[in-house]
């Protein structure tokens, strides 16, 4: 316990300076905005804001990305309550109960419940993080080339299995990851993979123009598709935001199971807010004495998954900083951000970068209670702005994207090809295909064949280096066993029934 208040004390010391105070309130007020406004989410916000990162500290703006992505839970259940609109998609969820609890007058307690089951999720899940840091980071450092490679396989092939969409399309998209991947020169042989003789392949694709084409302008113009205008919506009125001692009674269960749901879950490959919060409300109305109350305005309905998805969203950090494995795309841009600044994400991290990793998970604390306080104080401002037409962003962000591409390596080849990679984002969301496996292939690929090509050094050439070490063989068994689950037919009429209800 003594180091971890040492650890703690450190992460307080960093995040409590002017300037990284400051970028925890940007992440946070950037995330709230964006939840709120409907057709951008963390992922494409994030993805736009990779080069601007550059130009500051890497602790800020680690502080800065994270506030972005746990804010945007709690700007998405505003317009989900108030309008029966989510901004972000871990919100569409609340709008069952949400928003008729706000067609009956009750917004107030609605909005109330969401942000304190919010703010206790995103305490305990932080606490959870700062206490399994430490010790899952040590036992990180027992894993050796073949435990690694067993693990980023069992990372992508549970990605399939919680993946939206079909099984094939995620596999799919899996392989064109590990393809692109690859594209770049060969670090033992020196020679150029998959370039097609265009040299600035060579040094291979960056992720910022990935993540900018595939998740960020990909989004706008799929949005510009669906003619996206929110000008027009009346709000009811919100009301008084104190809550009953029966509003307490029924709400304070939702939340301590939604936090200790979404706390398991963000862990998972493919989990987070998204997977929590539709799981915390399928729970609540199964062990509900009063089911027939939920799609018409039940409090277990907002309070479940809202502190749900909060939970989900912060733990899902705890793989990415402990072994170095994106649990979700969103985590897949964190990794992208530190190999941006020279920093590697895993077992060594906390050993190395002790300041940034502790001043991230300290951050978290004071980002929640910043949300608390700008969110429902000032709900009826964050309403007003879905007034903006989105006609006025899109050009704004595009040229901003444009900009940001361009000062990262200052060629405008890597502007053109981000704008191939838009538009093959934006066939991925007609075809609905799930770009998330495509970006933890993309990441993951080079690291497994790294790994695993220093196991086989290591074992000179014997691939059963897999099997004799016990903890990669157990990870091969869990592979075995979720590929196993997938090709059933049962699981597969029960994941397709899941996922549409």
């Amino acid at each position: 316990m003594s180091e971890l208040a040492a650890n703690l004390g450190l992460g307080f010391s960093v995040v409590l300076q002017p300037y990284n105070l400051l970028m925890a309130f940007c992440g946070v007020t950037l995330g709230t905005l964006i939840g709120i406004l409907p057709g951008l989410g963390p992922l494409a916000t994030m993805s736009l804001l990779l080069p601007v990162t550059l130009y500051i500290p890497p602790e800020a703006a680690l502080i800065m990305l994270a506030g972005i992505y746990y804010g945007s839970q709690y700007g998405g259940s505003t317009t989900a309550i108030l309008m029966n609109l989510p901004g972000e998609s871990s919100s569409a969820v609340t709008c069952i109960d949400g928003y008729q609890m706000a067609r009956r007058g009750r917004a107030g307690p609605a909005l109330t419940v969401a942000a304190l089951g919010s703010l206790f999720a995103g305490t305990v899940s932080t606490l959870v993080i700062a206490l399994f840091a430490l010790p899952l980071s040590r036992l990180g450092l027992m894993f050796g080339a073949p435990e690694y490679f067993s693990l980023m396989l069992l990372g992508l092939v549970g990605t399939v299995v919680l993946a939206r969409g079909a099984v094939v399309k995620s596999i799919g998209m899996i392989f064109l990851g590990l393809l692109l991947g690859l594209v770049g020169t060969d670090i033992s042989t020196g020679a150029p993979r998959l370039t097609f003789g265009i040299l600035e392949l060579e040094d291979g694709i960056d992720f910022v123009v990935i993540a900018v084409g595939l998740f960020g302008l990909s989004e706008v113009i799929a949005n510009l598709g669906r003619r996206v205008e929110t000008g027009s919506i009346e709000t009811p009125r919100i009301g008084r935001l104190r809550l009953t001692r029966e509003d307490v009674r029924r709400s304070a269960p939702a939340v301590l199971r939604g936090t200790a749901l979404g706390s398991l879950l963000g862990i998972l490959p493919g989990g987070g807010a998204l997977l929590s919060s539709f799981a915390s409300y399928a729970l609540e109305k199964k062990i509900s004495s009063r089911p027939e109350e939920f799609g018409h305005g039940a409090i277990e309905g907002v309070a479940g998954p809202e502190s749900a998805n909060n939970a989900g969203a912060q733990t899902s950090f705890i793989p990415m900083l402990t072994l170095g494995i994106p649990s979700n795309a969103v985590m897949a841009i964190m990794i992208g951000a530190m190999t941006m600044f020279g920093i590697a994400p895993g077992p060594r991290i906390m050993a190395d970068q002790p300041a940034i990793v502790w001043a991230m998970i300290c951050s978290m604390w004071i980002g929640n209670l910043m949300l608390v306080i700008i969110n429902l104080p000032l709900v009826g401002i964050w309403v007003k702005l879905l007034s903006v037409p989105y006609r006025l962003l899109y050009p704004a962000i595009c040229v901003v994207c444009a900009i940001g591409v361009y000062s990262v390596g200052n060629s405008l080849f890597d502007v053109a090809l981000t704008a191939c990679f838009a538009l093959l984002g934006y066939v991925f969301i007609r075809f609905e295909c799930n770009p998330a496996p495509f970006a933890l292939a993309f990441i993951l690929g080079p690291m497994m064949e790294e790994n695993l090509r220093r196991a086989m050094m290591l074992s000179r050439g014997d691939p059963a280096v897999f099997i004799y070490r016990p903890i990669s063989a157990t990870l091969l068994v869990l592979v075995l066993g979720v590929v196993a689950v997938l090709v059933l037919p049962v699981f597969r009429r029960n994941r397709k029934q899941i996922f549409a209800e």
